[in-house]
């Protein structure tokens, strides 16, 4: 990251200061597309003024930033994933907000708001896009993981696409994140047997000791595809892939007929680097083929309308009744805000990561 960064940093208190008439907030900006995985040297901390209110608006201040692999698509110059982050623009984001001034007249100050506000440490706001929390009912920040978007992308891309029957087995990558870890959680509700690919053998445990997964298996072990195999003795009725790569050319040979994929996420391959030739697609469409498979890509946005009321019951039940369980992995300050995307990125946060804005 350039030294603009570590200069231009200050206090919570310095981004409440009143200047030039407005205040004086901070924002993370794409300094430069990255080639490959990206750097600290393509983010740039500023200072910035927000535009004055309009009418029928608000000003936010961010609480919270929630840092999601998606982002490093946007990244790009052409992004599939609903548009690229323009070099010098701010950093696309969602966040938890409080509403410092407000001429809506469905927000007042003090309310606490989930709003695409992006890396930033002050946003303003048509109203366009937000949705009220309640911080009396459950932590503000599950508004970012388990009851947001994440949870949200689990539920559907799990109970719609994959659509779980009672014995059968569900193996879901990247399960100790905040997709993963609810698909799941989710699985288990639907009495199936619950498999996830995690990193290490803290997450490994995690999701068997304290997720109550039926099985965790260590990508990062030698043997890897073996212990997958072990570890579904039945094949795999149900994935839901978030990563790609190894993960999915260990689970090919296991999958049953009729298997259905919920294709959510290839972390492995969001960086363009370590891919494989053709990334096995002969085998994969022979394998689609004879096991007369579905597999679905999908964007949660798509289900929103129809079914984010019902998910928004089921996991907050879930959550009220122990069954459904989360972790937060939370970085304080927002000029840590890209250290903290890198280390996701390479999958070195452990729940759903965070970023600390202010009180």
């Amino acid at each position: 990251m350039s030294n603009d960064i570590e200069k231009s940093g200050s206090a919570d208190s310095e981004c409440e200061e009143r200047a030039m008439g407005g205040i004086a907030a901070r924002r993370v900006v794409l300094a430069g597309r990255p080639s490959g995985w990206p750097v600290l040297d393509n983010f740039r901390l500023e200072q910035f003024t927000p535009p004055p209110v309009p009418a029928g608006g608000l000003l936010l201040r961010v609480r919270y930033l929630s840092l999601d692999p998606y982002m490093r698509m946007r990244m790009d110059e052409r992004s599939a994933y609903a548009g690229s982050v323009g070099v010098g623009e701010t950093m696309h984001g969602q966040a938890v907000a409080e509403v410092l001034h407000s001429e809506h007249p469905d927000y007042a100050e003090g309310d606490t708001v989930l709003a695409p506000a992006g890396w930033v440490s002050h946003a303003v706001s048509d109203g366009i896009g937000l949705r009220k929390l309640d911080p009396a009912l459950t932590p503000v920040t599950t508004g970012l993981g388990v009851l947001g978007m994440p949870g949200f992308t689990a539920y559907a891309g799990l109970m719609v696409i994959g659509r779980p029957k009672p014995g059968e087995t569900v193996v879901v990558s990247s399960a100790s994140g905040p997709v993963g870890s609810v698909v799941g959680q989710m699985a288990k509700i639907a009495g199936c047997r619950a498999v996830g690919i995690a990193g290490g053998p803290d997450k490994c445990r995690y999701l068997r000791e304290d997720l109550g997964f039926d099985a965790a298996v260590d990508h990062r072990a030698p043997d890897f595809a073996e212990q997958l195999a072990a570890a579904c003795p039945d094949g795999v009725d149900v994935y839901f892939e978030n990563v790609g790569g190894a993960a999915w050319e260990a689970v090919l040979p296991l999958v049953n007929r009729f298997a259905r994929v919920a294709l959510c996420g290839l972390i492995a391959q969001y960086n363009g680097v370590g891919q494989t030739a053709g990334d096995r697609l002969a085998e994969t469409l022979r394998v689609v083929l004879t096991k007369n498979m579905t597999v679905r890509g999908f964007f949660n946005t798509e289900f929103v309308a129809e079914y984010y009321p019902e998910f928004l019951r089921v996991v907050s039940d879930g959550i009220a009744d122990g069954r459904i369980k989360y972790r937060e992995d939370v970085t304080e300050g927002l000029e840590r805000a890209p250290e903290a995307f890198l280390r996701m990125l390479r999958g070195q946060n452990f729940g759903k990561a965070l970023i600390k804005v202010g009180d």
